[in-house]
């Protein structure tokens, strides 16, 4: 998986959303007793985690069994599709619209992983980069309350 050009291209992503976010919003240092409290690591670890196996490894799993959750457009599945549109209606229950439409994307990302390696494994690490790079730099806001 590491090897893998999809995979290290999903990570890239990543890290491109990062930098236009560092300069868009300039980060607040986040104080190291802040960075290894329990929310943050329940932001960039433990809900990435919960999220993968549910959404990832149960619904995009089973959504997978029939012969059209397996149809792809370019890489994307149907199921990976629905699932993401659940992960997107999901986000709705604590986040804004805009908030809850732009993590559309890095769902897509992580059921693409999880098709190709036919595993929650790979979602679920990108996801925990993709959470523990945006708290690092967006966290001091959230995690200061």
């Amino acid at each position: 998986m590491y090897r893998d050009p999809v995979f290290l291209l999903c990570l890239a992503f990543g890290l491109l959303f990062w930098i236009v976010l560092f300069v868009a919003f300039p980060p607040q240092p986040l104080p190291w007793e802040r960075l290894w409290s329990l929310p943050f690591l329940s932001l960039t670890i433990w809900q990435p985690i919960v999220e993968e196996l549910f959404f990832r490894g149960l619904v995009q799993g089973q959504l997978r069994r029939s012969e059209w959750g397996r149809r792809s457009f370019t890489d994307i599945s149907i199921a990976n599709l629905l699932t993401s549109a659940m992960f997107v209606l999901a986000h709705l229950v604590s986040h804004s619209l805009t908030w809850s439409l732009l993590v559309f994307i890095p769902s897509l990302l992580f059921g693409l992983l999880r098709d190709r390696f036919e595993s929650v494994y790979p979602s679920i690490v990108l996801h925990i980069v993709y959470n523990a790079g945006y708290f690092l730099l967006t966290g001091g806001l959230i995690l200061q309350h």
